[in-house]
């Protein structure tokens, strides 16, 4: 077999179906949307629809999220698809692994691992710095505990950072059917905030700051234009769905709560996140929400500062719930890696809690480094750079993946519609969103999977399982 051949060489599914049939099935619809909701409604909410307004839509930021939402909802349907017919953990990896062949799924793999550790990363130090804020007339943290490590500024490691990424890692050392209803609890919780927002807010909400609803072109923003550049600002905001394909292995009846839940999680999110920019957009005058804080800004200049402390809670409560489901995410895509072979020692499961608690280890301690002590805020768009990559081969793998079914793979469950159309559609979109990163952005990325193939050919490829 040459090396072509040999690196090509497609997965099967049964294999994977074997691999993984230790985890513990504890996962339903509720659950999986809990952890979707989890995962995409984070900070963003309180943020962006303010920020993308002001700088680019106005008031017609609920349009960009609308249409932001029906492209998600392509590339939802397709991961639905892929979850359906290949209920394993791994999600993109799995997937690219049984369609594409072993170097296809090897890099959609380190694609993910760059994704999942620096969006947990990025969003501990952002919760560390809410919580210090939030504490601060209680406690004041010292400066060299307060930030990554910079001597020249003071700081040395990111204390608050390192911690709530070790509280989450215990949460989830348990085991899913443990951790879970902190889990549904604290999304329960950060809906409610959410609506809260929307309900109090509705009554302060004057129809003179719709107007324009659609502002006229201004210095290459507002109109239409800044319409669809506003769509492609907030569909990261969408970020995070696919997340549950990672937990495939560990859902009773796949094939119906997986398109569930990952379906059902855009849905909810898309309201949530519409209504938010509506009751935002309609409180105060677009023109003034290009803040750091506008949601709790909108109450504070209507005199509701008591609903700013209720945002604050609910910022740090969608932080929580994003790092536990991106945290749990991270674990699942080293086992599935190492369950191939292709990383060392993190392949396992626990035989007491069936969980991969070497690969959880592996991803905490790496988080939390990243977490405690390297500046990110130059490497953060990295996680969209590898979001996008997964999703247009996923998107573009519904179609060898419809032709397979034909022959050696179910034929049964969830079926992206408008096919072979609406795949090619969702993949057009996302190249268009390529080429909206910056170039600083691809060179990192550039260097990350030239560092990735370094490590398949110099370690995976002699140890990877299809070797036997």
């Amino acid at each position: 077999m040459s090396l072509l051949q040999r690196i090509f060489r497609q997965e099967s599914r049964e294999a994977y179906i074997k691999s993984d049939s230790h985890f513990a099935k504890t996962l339903g619809a509720k659950d999986l949307m809990s952890l979707g909701i989890g995962t995409v409604i984070g900070t963003g909410i309180f943020i962006l629809p303010g920020t993308v307004a002001a700088t680019q839509a106005g008031p017609a930021i609920v349009i960009s999220f609308i249409l932001a939402a029906i492209v998600a909802a392509l590339v939802a349907m397709a991961y639905s698809e892929f979850a359906s017919v290949l209920p394993v953990a791994g999600s993109a990896y799995s997937f690219g692994n049984v369609v594409f062949g072993e170097i296809v799924g090897w890099v959609l793999g380190w694609a993910l691992i760059l994704e999942y550790f620096l969006a947990v990363a990025a969003v501990s130090t952002g919760w560390s710095a809410y919580f210090a804020n939030f504490i601060a007339p209680v406690f004041k943290m010292p400066t060299a505990l307060s930030g990554a490590y910079d001597p020249a500024h003071g700081t040395y490691i990111n204390l608050f950072a390192v911690l709530i990424i070790l509280i989450i890692s215990a949460m989830l050392w348990g085991g899913m059917k443990e951790s879970k209803r902190v889990q549904n609890f604290m999304v329960a919780l950060k809906v409610v905030i959410i609506v809260f927002f929307i309900i109090v807010g509705f009554f302060y909400i004057k129809t003179t700051n719709y107007s324009p609803f659609i502002p006229e072109r201004l210095n290459g923003a507002f109109g239409w234009h800044g319409i669809f550049t506003g769509t492609t600002m907030v569909f990261f905001a969408f970020l995070g769905f696919d997340g549950l394909a990672l937990a495939a292995a560990e859902v009773k009846n796949p094939q119906k709560n997986l398109p569930i839940g990952i379906i059902g999680t855009l849905i909810v999110s898309t309201i949530l996140y519409a209504g938010m920019a509506l009751v935002m957009t309609g409180m105060v005058n677009y023109t003034k929400l290009d803040v750091s804080d506008p949601a709790a800004f909108v109450f504070q200049s209507v005199g509701a500062h008591w609903a700013s402390i209720v945002i604050t809670i609910g910022a740090l409560i969608g932080m929580f719930t994003m790092m536990y489901a991106s945290l749990f995410g991270s674990s699942r895509l080293l086992y599935s890696m190492g369950r191939d072979g292709l990383l060392p020692k993190v392949g396992r499961l626990n035989k007491l809690s069936s969980q991969p608690t070497t690969a959880l280890i592996v991803a905490t301690i790496v988080v939390a480094i990243f977490g405690g002590l390297v500046p990110l805020n130059q490497l953060v768009e990295l996680v969209n750079f590898g979001t996008i990559l997964a999703f247009l081969v996923v998107s573009l793998g519904v179609i060898p993946l419809r032709r397979r079914a034909k022959t050696d793979l179910p034929n049964t469950g969830f079926k992206m519609p408008g096919y072979p159309f609406l795949p090619v559609i969702s993949a057009i979109f996302l190249i268009f969103l390529v080429t909206q990163l910056q170039g600083v952005t691809l060179i990192f990325g550039a260097v990350w999977f030239l560092i990735g193939l370094i490590v398949y050919f110099a370690y995976g490829l002699k140890h990877s399982k299809m070797n036997d």
